[in-house]
């Protein structure tokens, strides 16, 4: 499926909470990996503010793109953010919905 870029040049966006590892399972633990680059992934909660409206997305982003002391709060650029819309059917119950993912998030004035 196609994914869609996202323009934040007139947003402001801040850490809302801290990047976490993703996995592809639960049961497993086993880490969710960067097909073409073989890094790991992690998920980062982001508050998007825009044109009076704010909105959380969690994003996922790759750990080469990630420092590590992002805290909540932290106000952030976000480099490379795109949307994909999903769907996928497991036991019989469709679900779908949008992901998005990111090159990097970085500290602002860093």
């Amino acid at each position: 499926m196609p994914s869609f870029k996202i323009d934040l040049s007139t947003a402001v966006v801040f850490v809302a909470t801290a990047p976490t590892p993703k996995l592809v399972s639960k049961q497993t633990g086993e880490r969710a990996m960067d097909r073409e680059t073989g890094a790991g992934l992690s998920t980062v909660g982001l508050l998007i503010s825009d044109e009076g409206d704010g909105n959380l997305y969690q994003v996922t982003v790759p750990e080469t793109g990630l420092p590590e002391n992002l805290t909540p709060g932290t106000p952030v650029s976000v480099i490379g953010l795109k949307a994909r819309d999903w769907e996928n059917t497991f036991n019989g119950q469709t679900r779908h919905g949008i992901s998005f993912r990111a090159v990097a998030v970085t500290p602002m004035g860093a």
